[in-house]
């Protein structure tokens, strides 16, 4: 598997997103179950790791550093702020003291002195953008962190941060069932010399071996309500689209998961993936797919197979919709 670069460091292209441990899809894992899942992904060869501080309320970032820090020079280590929480619930705060103070509190979760990649989970429009990577340029030459990132902003808005330092990458929902990176952000990477780090490079799960089934969703699965391409009446048009997907996989010998995140590395040197997972099993399919090789004829059907018109749905209900700035194809707008 050959590496990939973000900002200044070298990391293998299949990486590790830690929101499912705790976070979103159904109950969280136990914290047998989270070291034993953390210390085999290392031992695996991941050497990306993904969370935040709004994933389990701190629980993601402190389970990390309870497991690993004895690992800590075998990763690179990514967290992001502003999407945080204050007394149990979500909040939004990019103001340059805020995000000062959420790095200090990550870093004491996660039993680290320096977070190798932090991100503006979000953006805040009621501070100036400038302002808040102005407060993540400062942390970087304090020592505590060591690159910055942004998550789902637009082509824009990464333009406009990176006159004020550096973006290391940019990180976007990116797969077979959502392709709005392709629309301007990645392109504006290239030009920047930035990562796009695609997270939920399986739609959520649509792309597991296993076929997803929404009635067996958790109750707090956010699945149900917060994307809808997941939940009726869009799923079942958008499984419609997953046979031929499922040949391919076959046909290359490979499983259906391997292949859409190898589609998204295919996309170019400039992306990695950062599949999630609460289970072992996946955890090893997903790095398979690091050796998966795609040629540009299957690239070219899974494109044409997978076109965004094609996808039943809008990606975001109004409210997550309301909180990131990636691009919108026009068809996307008018549904909304």
């Amino acid at each position: 598997m050959q590496k990939r670069n973000v900002g200044p460091f070298e990391i293998n292209p299949v990486g590790l997103g830690c929101m499912n441990m705790m976070h979103a899809y159904n109950a969280p894992i136990s914290e047998a179950e989270s070291d034993a899942l953390l210390n085999r992904a290392l031992d695996l060869g991941y050497d990306f790791l993904d969370t935040a501080t709004i994933y389990g309320m701190g629980e993601s970032e402190r389970r990390i550093g309870k497991f690993l820090k004895h690992r800590r020079d075998e990763f690179i280590l990514a967290s992001k702020c502003v999407l945080g929480f204050e007394d149990g619930k979500r909040i939004l705060d990019a103001r340059p003291e805020t995000i000062i103070a959420a790095c200090e509190a990550s870093l004491q979760r996660l039993q680290t002195d320096t977070i190798d990649l932090y991100y503006m989970h979000r953006p805040d429009p009621n501070v100036p953008l400038e302002d808040s990577v102005g407060a993540l340029a400062d942390l970087v030459a304090q020592g505590k962190i060591r690159s910055i990132g942004l998550s789902e902003m637009s082509a824009e808005m990464l333009e406009a941060a990176s006159k004020v330092h550096p973006i290391a990458a940019m990180q976007s929902e990116y797969s077979l069932i959502v392709r709005n990176p392709e629309i301007a952000v990645i392109e504006a990477c290239k030009a920047l010399g930035t990562t796009l780090v695609a997270f939920s490079p399986l739609g959520r799960g649509i792309f597991s071996q296993e076929p997803l089934d929404p009635d067996a969703y958790w109750e707090g699965d956010m699945r149900r309500s917060f994307f809808p391409r997941l939940a009726e009446p869009h799923f079942s048009e958008n499984m419609k689209l997953m046979p031929r997907a499922r040949e391919i996989a076959e046909n290359l010998g490979c499983s259906l998961p391997q292949l859409a995140i190898a589609w998204t590395l295919a996309k170019g040197p400039e992306v990695v993936a950062i599949p999630g997972t609460k289970r072992i099993d996946h955890l090893e399919d997903n790095w398979g797919a690091g050796t998966v090789a795609l040629s540009p004829d299957i690239v070219d059907e899974l494109n044409n197979h997978f076109t965004p018109e094609a996808i039943s749905g809008p990606r975001y209900n109004a409210m997550g919709q309301a909180t990131v700035t990636t691009e919108q194809y026009p068809f996307e707008m008018q549904a909304g």
